[in-house]
This record gives structure tokens, sequence and C-alpha cells, in this order.
């Protein structure tokens, strides 16, 4: 049976996704409730130290787990928020867990909307763009430095579903 903090934070990642899904946007008043919301739930499950030490580390983990992707402007600042919200709620492993699953969904769903976009051509485009110069230095082709251009962006996902349904599967999952 799933706890207080996972079912609170099963209604925060949907309303996260719906949103998402919706305007494209994670709102910061989510995430920032979410997070103190999950500090004063751990605060109020245990000694004083350990519940704290607990959300921190969680926090810290989501944050840092999708950071790099958002460096490399793979992923907006309102995901890598959302999962530090999340690593909030269920700590350090779980956020590990769940960045992995997250990570594997946001695939599936890139690939689906990839399909029925029909802008699978453009990331063929982009890839071969991409891989042209490498595969052709492989091959014994001399080549001089040339910057590449910029790709034409194939668009973005809506990475609160993928969060929300990597959350989801994880916790449950968790109680089987």
């Amino acid at each position: 049976m799933l706890n207080a903090i996972e079912v609170i934070l099963i209604c925060l990642v949907a309303q996260a996704a719906l949103t998402d899904l919706a305007m494209r946007k994670i709102p910061n008043v989510l995430i920032l409730s979410g997070l103190l919301l999950a500090l004063i739930l751990h605060l109020l499950s245990g000694p004083p130290w350990a519940p704290l030490s607990h959300w921190l580390a969680g926090t810290m983990a989501g944050f840092f787990l999708f950071l790099p992707l958002y460096l490399l402007r793979g992923m907006a600042a309102g995901d890598v928020k959302l999962m530090a919200m999340v690593g909030a709620f269920l700590g350090p492993w779980a956020a590990l867990q769940i960045a992995v699953v997250s990570s594997l969904m946001g695939g599936v769903i890139a690939l689906l909307m990839l399909l029925v976009t029909g802008r699978w051509r453009q990331i063929w485009r982009n890839l071969v763009q991409i891989c042209q110069p490498l595969l052709l230095r492989l091959s014994g082709v001399p080549l001089l430095p040339v910057p590449l251009e910029p790709a034409a962006s194939v668009g973005g996902i809506p990475y609160g579903v993928a969060i929300a349904c990597g959350t989801v599967s994880v916790v449950v999952l968790n109680h089987c």
C-alpha cells in the first residue's frame, strides 16, 4: 500500500505532466510547493536530522542527475527542477531509479512524437549532418576544420510526462 508521501508525490507529478502537456512548461510554484511539502513531511516522519538529510540528498541527486542534459540544451529547466522535487520526496536512490526509467520513457515518447509528426526525415538529415565528417575522417579523407551549422530542431518533448510515468512506475514497482 502506498504511503502518504508517495500518494502526494504522484498527485504532484501528474499535475506537472498535465501542465507540461498543456502549456509546455512546469510552474515554479508547483516545484517549490512540492519541495516545501516534502521537507515538512520528512520532518514530521522521524528524528530531526535523518529526514532532513534524506530530503537534501534526494533533492541534490534529482537535480544533478538531469543538470547535464539541461546544460547541453537537451532538457528544459522545469524538468530538472521537477526531478529535484521527486528526489526530495523519495531520496537519492529512488531519484536515480526514476531518472533511468524516465530517460527510457522519454526516448520512447520522443520516437513516437517523431513518427506521429512526420519529423523523422528531419532527424535523419540532422544525424547525417553530424556523423558525415566523422565517417569521412575515419575513412581517411583529410578534412579541414569547418564549424557545423546548427541543425534544424525537430522539436522538444514534454519531459514532465516521462518523469511522471517514471515516478509512478518506480513507486508502484517498489510495492509489488
